[in-house]
């Protein structure tokens, strides 16, 4: 695994989209298909409400031609063992614990990214496991998130010493910019963002905007 003290001058980073936890494709299909064809969107999180397992195949067989065929990623939140049944391009785990168990099952064919990871220790663990990605400030279950200004710091810290790609979870648009700044690869974008037109376009060019600035 590189590392790197002082990183060259990054891209812009991209867009990831976050669903609400769905019990219907149809809840989600438009808002998403105009956010997909409005912008260059890296991947999409898909979460899904609990269901059996035919159900949950059903929401994200749904969605997957809409999102591929727009050239992103279909990621699921969980259910790793539905990825390669589904089409999915791979899977969200969330724990290091959980990304270690899963792991071996998906990689190299499928991408298994990893959140959840309360310390530096765990997100080390992560990226030796062989995370394709890291993702920090993501809600729980339960709706709660760490406080912002350590997200920061964790992205920032992420972003000077590892090569790994660093997701960083925007709620709000200030957000957006604020992980941007702090050197996130990319951005994971809430559905309060993306799913209005005007604050979509307002996340992309505030991620525009990181060409211009200096390298960190």
């Amino acid at each position: 695994m590189a590392t790197s003290g002082n990183k060259a001058a990054r891209e812009a980073p991209r867009l990831t989209l976050v669903t609400p936890p769905l019990g219907r494709a149809d809840a989600i299909a438009d808002d998403l298909a105009a956010a997909l064809n409005a912008a260059d969107i890296a991947a999409v999180l898909l979460r899904l409400e609990d269901g059996d397992e035919s159900a949950l195949v059903a929401r994200i067989e749904a969605l997957r031609i809409l999102i591929q065929s727009n050239g992103a990623a279909l990621l699921l939140d969980g259910h790793p063992e539905l990825v390669a049944r589904t089409q999915a391009d791979g899977a969200h785990l969330s724990g290091a614990e959980a990304f270690r168990a899963a792991a071996p099952g998906l990689k190299p064919t499928y991408i298994a990214g990893c959140g959840g990871l309360a310390t530096r220790h765990d997100a080390m663990l992560a990226a030796e496991l062989g995370a394709d990605y890291v993702m920090f400030g993501e809600p729980d279950r339960a709706g709660q998130r760490p406080g912002f200004e350590a997200v920061l710091e964790r992205v920032s810290w992420w972003a000077e010493v590892l090569t790994i790609p660093c997701v960083g979870y925007a709620a709000n648009l200030d957000e957006v910019q604020a992980l941007a700044a702090a050197g996130a690869d990319f951005v994971a974008a809430d559905a309060t963002i993306w799913r209005d037109p005007r604050t979509l376009a307002a996340a992309i060019d505030a991620l525009r905007e990181r060409v211009a600035e200096p390298a960190r």
